[in-house]
């Protein structure tokens, strides 16, 4: 097979329909909007969750809870997933996203004791619970805040 001889499988490509090009195309007149109303104007498009002029369902509903602005995003990273690190390894944030076991460092990096740790490792992140701190320190490591 030749690259002159490659063609778009049978009904994948259409042709783009002609609108507003005169009767005969069937596509003529009024261009397939209909007859007057909002939808056959000009910049026809209405935002979304507009209903016409009724108050629409968002400012219908109450409002509820409380989202606060200030709030950090912690990472959790547990301590079991630390063992695809070499022994004596010094494990900070870049190297977490390195190794895929965090993909966006948002506001800081937090450690759970979950899992064992087998490993000698040099730990340099935010935030620990404190029986991940001792796991990491049995297993003869460091656990440093940064």
């Amino acid at each position: 097979m030749k690259l002159h001889e490659l063609t778009a499988a049978p009904g994948s490509v259409r042709e783009r329909k002609r609108i507003g090009r005169g009767q005969g195309s069937g596509q003529g007149k009024t261009a397939g909007m209909g007859h007057k109303g909002q939808k056959a104007r000009a910049g026809r498009g209405m935002r979304p969750g507009f209903e016409g002029g009724q108050m629409p369902l968002q400012r219908r509903l109450p409002k509820r809870g409380f989202h606060n602005i200030f709030a950090k995003t912690i990472v959790a990273v547990n301590v079991g997933a630390l063992n695809c690190f070499e022994d004596g390894a010094v494990v900070d944030t870049q190297a977490l996203i390195d190794a895929g076991l965090v993909k966006v460092c948002c506001d800081g990096v937090k450690i759970l004791a979950n899992g064992s740790l087998e490993k000698k490792l040099t730990v340099k992140v935010n935030a620990y619970s404190e029986s991940a701190k001792q796991k990491i320190e049995a297993a003869g490591g460091k656990a440093e805040v940064i």
